[in-house]
C-alpha cells in the first residue's frame, strides 16, 4: 500500500457547539483517508481534505453494485485518551465482504495504521459528552468505467469520520420492532453475511412499512420459510428465555456482528450460558404466552445494546419485560461500554489506544 501522505485542509470547518444537536451521519470532519486500486495493487494511500469524488458515469459501482462498507467508533475517555474498539476486526470483516463481491483485499494492519493517523489528525472532532463518539465509515467502491457484468479492475477505498451524539438522546429506552413477513433480507448463498450496500437498499421498503405502522426497526425472518429469526436491520438479536441467553446461529445469511461476538465472549467470561441456535418466531411468541420470555435485545455498533420492549407479528403485539430494560440488556451494555471507554478492564485486548 506504500507510504501514507497527508495534505491538510487550508480552511477547517467550524466544529459543533451543541452536542445535543448532533445527528447521526450529518456532519463530517475536515479530512478523509483515500486509497486506490489499479494495475493489480492498492496504492497512493493519502489523507486529504474532505471533498467530493469525481467518478465516470460508467463507473461499475453505479451499475453492478460493487460496494461494501464497515462501521466503528472512536471515543475519548475521562483521561482524554482516544480509544477504538476492535478496529482490526472491522477490516478483517471488510475483507470477507470483499471476497464475496470479488473486490481485492486490503492489508488490515496498514489500514489500521492509516486510520489511527486519520483519527489523530481529527482528534478535535471527537465529542466528549457521555454517549458521544466519532463514527468511522470505511468503504470500498468499484470505479472502473465499463458497461458489462464483471468485477471491476479499479477500486477506491476511503474512510470518512462523523461526530455523533448519544444513540439514546433521551435515555436508554426499549424499542418497538415489527416482524417482516412479506419481504426478505437474504437467503442462503446470498450476501446476507456481508456488509454489502445492496443489502441495505433492498431493506428500505420494509423499513418504510414498519415506520408507517409506528415501529422503529424491522426484524427479518429466514428467506425460505419466513419462520426463523435472523436479524434486525442494523442489529443482531438476543433473547432470554427461562433465564437462558440465546441468539440465532450464523447460517450464512446473518451478518457476523462484532458487537454480537463481543457479547458472546463477555457472557462466556462471566459464566453466563449463551446458546447459538435456530430460533423460530413462533417459539418466541409461545415463550411470551407461557411467561418464559424474560427479555430481548439487539446489538450493534450504533446502539451497542438496544432493549426490545414490544414486538408485532401476524397481527399480534406482545410486550416484553413490561416494556422495560432487562437485567441482561443493562448488564451487557454497561460492561461493553465500560470496556470501550476504558472504565473497565479490557481482558480481551479489544481496545486500541490512538
Amino acid at each position: 500500500m506504500g507510504k501514507l501522505t497527508i495534505t491538510r485542509a487550508q480552511t477547517p470547518k467550524p466544529k459543533f457547539e451543541d452536542v445535543s444537536r448532533l445527528e447521526f451521519g450529518k456532519l463530517y470532519t475536515d479530512h478523509m483517508l483515500v486509497m486506490d486500486y489499479s494495475r493489480g495493487r492498492w496504492h497512493d494511500a493519502r489523507i486529504v481534505p474532505y471533498a467530493d469524488f469525481v467518478l465516470d458515469p460508467a463507473a461499475l459501482v453505479f451499475h453492478y453494485g460493487q460496494a461494501i462498507f464497515e462501521g466503528l467508533k472512536a471515543y475519548k475517555n475521562e483521561k482524554d485518551e482516544i480509544l477504538m474498539f476492535r478496529p482490526r476486526d472491522n477490516f478483517l470483516r471488510l475483507n470477507r465482504s470483499a471476497e464475496r463481491l470479488c473486490i481485492p483485499p486490503i492489508d488490515p494492519d496498514e489500514a489500521l495504521s492509516n486510520l489511527i493517523e486519520l483519527v489523530r489528525l481529527e482528534s478535535g472532532w471527537i465529542p466528549t459528552d457521555p454517549g458521544t463518539s466519532l463514527y468511522v465509515r470505511p468503504t470500498i467502491i468499484a470505479t472502473e468505467p465499463a458497461l458489462g457484468v464483471r468485477a471491476s479492475d479499479q477500486y477506491r477505498f476511503f474512510i470518512i469520520l462523523s461526530p455523533v451524539g448519544p444513540y439514546y438522546a433521551e435515555g436508554m429506552k426499549p424499542t418497538r420492532i415489527y416482524v417482516e413477513n412479506e419481504y426478505v433480507r437474504a437467503v442462503p448463498g446470498g450476501t446476507g453475511d456481508t456488509k454489502a450496500a445492496a443489502n441495505y437498499a433492498s431493506s428500505l421498503i420494509a423499513g418504510k412499512k414498519a415506520h408507517e405502522k409506528g415501529y422503529s426497526q424491522v426484524l427479518w425472518l429466514d428467506g425460505l420459510r419466513h419462520e426463523n429469526i435472523e436479524e434486525v436491520g442494523s442489529m443482531n438479536m438476543f433473547f432470554v428465555v427461562n433465564g437462558e441467553l440465546i441468539t440465532p446461529e450464523l447460517n450464512g445469511s446473518i451478518l457476523p456482528g462484532i458487537t454480537r461476538d463481543s457479547i458472546l465472549k463477555i457472557a462466556h467470561r462471566m459464566g453466563i450460558g449463551a446458546v447459538e441456535r435456530t430460533i423460530g418466531i413462533g417459539e418466541i411468541f409461545r415463550a411470551h404466552d407461557e411467561g418464559r420470555l424474560d427479555e430481548a435485545f439487539g446489538t450493534g455498533t450504533a446502539a451497542v445494546v438496544s432493549a426490545v420492549g414490544e414486538m408485532a407479528w401476524n397481527g399480534r403485539t406482545i410486550t416484553i419485560n413490561n416494556g422495560e430494560i432487562g437485567r441482561y440488556s443493562q448488564l451487557f451494555y454497561d460492561r461493553l461500554t465500560g470496556i470501550q471507554m476504558g472504565r473497565e478492564e479490557d481482558e480481551f485486548g479489544w481496545v486500541v489506544r490512538v
